[in-house]
């Protein structure tokens, strides 16, 4: 019986969830130095006449509230993703130091003059996957959590001393992505977003098509392969999501950490282990929490704003911190 109330209260939770969703971006529209009426909002949207409020909600607001959206959204699957490719509950696109290659690729294209080449993110953050896994894989026991975990942090650390040193080297590229750096949702419009839909699409999708094999693979690699699972293909497309989620999330705004990390035991506390429902709902709170996380950002030292990576830094570092002690009172 209580699995029969379960399935059928799922689908009504993500009603609710994208109800929520539709109500932090309609606050991200509403609120910020200067706060604006909702009827002026639905005129900017629908009725344009060209008025400063209008301008600021068609060219700054609406595309930094979509944004927050797309890009809460793909850190969040990006970060279930490998938490169920690894099974490691303390894994993140940040933590594994996939978005420090991300942000390394990043810059040095700004560094060589090629500003903006999403390409650069996409490599970044799969040559940073590889590497991490490989280091992770390295001795007798082969790949364990732990081994992930320190070869993510040594990896990170690496990673943003060499981003450092060529900061250092080029204050030109120090001044073009400043903000950024902290991780920052601002001065994007959307021409640029529009251009990184289908990469973000096409992350969430696969995602999404992935929660039945993620489902199996964490029974055990062996009881997978003998329901019939190709667990070499899965685990292919799911580092490619990965890859597209956080190098196109890095690539708009910034090394945002933590996202990735909170959604996903935020999600498995209500629905489960079941990663077919894990998946859309971490999409949908994902895109909520930066949306709020951002409104916050605007609202705190008002009129002046913060990155959102740092709201992101003090709400996520915590948590890691009590995840990592609950953990190990387990083992």
């Amino acid at each position: 019986m209580l699995q029969i109330r379960s399935s059928l209260y799922r689908p009504l939770g993500l009603g609710i969830g994208l109800g929520l969703l539709v109500l932090s971006l309609l606050g991200s529209l509403l609120l910020g130095a200067a706060d604006i009426h909702p009827q002026r909002v639905w005129a900017a949207i629908f009725d344009f006449d060209g008025s400063t409020e209008h301008l600021i909600i068609r060219t700054v607001r609406l595309p930094r509230a979509l944004l927050a959206a797309g890009v809460g959204s793909a850190l969040a699957v990006a970060g279930t993703l490998v938490q169920g490719l690894t099974r490691n509950p303390l894994a993140d696109p940040g933590i594994l130091g996939i978005s420090a290659g991300a942000s390394l690729a990043m810059v040095m294209a700004i560094f060589w003059g090629y500003g903006g080449a999403v390409g650069f993110a996409f490599a970044g953050a799969a040559i940073a996957a590889v590497t991490v896994y490989w280091l992770g894989s390295l001795g007798r026991s082969g790949l364990t959590p732990l081994k992930l975990i320190i070869a993510g942090a040594a990896l990170s650390y690496l990673l943003g001393a060499l981003t450092t040193g060529i900061l250092l080297l080029s204050q030109r590229t120090l001044d073009e992505i400043r903000f950024w750096l902290a991780g920052s949702l601002a001065g994007q419009n959307l021409e640029s977003l529009g251009t990184m839909v289908p990469y973000l699409a096409m992350g969430l999708f696969l995602g999404l098509l992935l929660g039945r094999p993620l489902t199996l693979l964490n029974l055990g690699e062996d009881v997978a392969q003998g329901l019939g699972l190709q667990t070499i293909w899965v685990k292919g497309a799911a580092a490619v999501a990965v890859v597209l989620l956080a190098g196109t999330s890095v690539a708009l705004a910034g090394p945002i950490g933590f996202v990735g990390l909170v959604v996903p035991h935020m999600v498995r506390f209500g629905v489960g282990t079941d990663y077919r429902w894990i998946v859309p709902y971490a999409m949908i709170l994902g895109g909520i929490l930066l949306s709020v996380a951002d409104i916050a950002a605007r609202l705190l030292i008002r009129p002046q704003e913060l990155p959102v990576g740092i709201v992101m830094g003090l709400l996520g570092a915590p948590f890691f911190i009590y995840l990592a002690r609950s953990r190990r009172k387990q083992t």
